[in-house]
């Protein structure tokens, strides 16, 4: 509930203030337009806090979840699933996060029957495959722009900042933020080939804390702080159409909405 000092307190006292002025039916409108938004705006709690461990072991970027440090993070399902036709569409994931002094770790281990890979360039689409995306806002709150890093078995990276409401009610993404980044991928199964059944794939990340740089005034990377963020997977089972189907870590509008911020989760860095 909002405290009597809140920002929404504040903003409905000066409401409430101008109501006299105000014709009744248009006071309705921006009255109810306003609870709407302040209902969509993050809650902090609304979603179980997502903890990333911290670790001081030298990390090999592999594929692999070799390094002990990942067995004692937080694992989480990416069990709330959009675009699901059929039960077999329900496929396991999970996600783990690492930071040290110089890095962001994370770690998707997706099982998959159907391994589906075709974008190859940069700032493509690789969310038209088998995908891992992760946003990131270097904050603990829901701000209108976030970090965007989608990739698929190929490593095709769609990297950006995306910008929400940025002008007139439209957003957009700066593509031409290319930052270095290490990734790799391992795959049990064959490529583009749904004869038969795969088993899964894995894809592990280390992103510099170097890539946000002037905006670690606001929550740096350091135990205790907060950022907000969402991870989710895609997958495209079927060849032809490419359907669509989705998981992520905490429940979102819908599947055309995953860069909605509003439904991002909080993560907590810890020792």
């Amino acid at each position: 509930m909002p405290t009597l000092n809140s920002p929404y307190s504040l903003t409905m006292k000066i409401l409430f203030h101008h109501v006299a002025r105000v014709p009744l039916g248009l006071f309705c409108l921006l009255l109810c337009s306003y609870i709407i938004a302040q209902d969509k705006k993050l809650v902090l709690g609304e979603h179980q806090l997502f903890h990333a461990s911290h670790t001081d072991s030298p990390m090999e970027i592999d594929g692999k979840m070799n390094e002990p440090a990942w067995q004692k993070t937080e694992t989480r399902s990416l069990d709330y699933f959009y675009g699901i036709e059929k039960d077999s569409d329900k496929q396991n994931a999970t996600f783990r996060m690492l930071w040290d002094d110089a890095y962001l770790y994370a770690f998707f281990d997706c099982d998959d029957k159907f391994l589906t890979a075709s974008e190859t360039k940069r700032d493509g689409r690789p969310y038209m495959d088998d995908c891992a995306e992760l946003f990131l806002i270097p904050a603990p709150d829901s701000l209108e722009m976030h970090y965007g890093f989608e990739l698929n078995l190929y490593k095709a990276s769609n990297d950006f900042i995306y910008l929400d409401n940025i002008y007139q009610g439209k957003k957009g993404s700066v593509y031409s933020y290319n930052p270095e980044f290490q990734v790799e991928v391992t795959y049990n199964g064959t490529l583009n080939d749904n004869s038969d059944i795969d088993v899964g794939w894995t894809m592990e990340l280390a992103i510099p804390l170097n890539l946000f740089r002037g905006m670690e005034k606001f929550s740096p990377v350091q135990a205790g702080n907060q950022w907000a963020f969402l991870a989710l997977r895609q997958e495209r089972n079927d060849p032809e159409p490419r359907r669509r189907v989705c998981s992520t870590i905490f429940p979102v509008y819908g599947i055309e909405n995953v860069h909605h911020a509003r439904r991002f989760g909080l993560l907590e860095f810890v020792d």
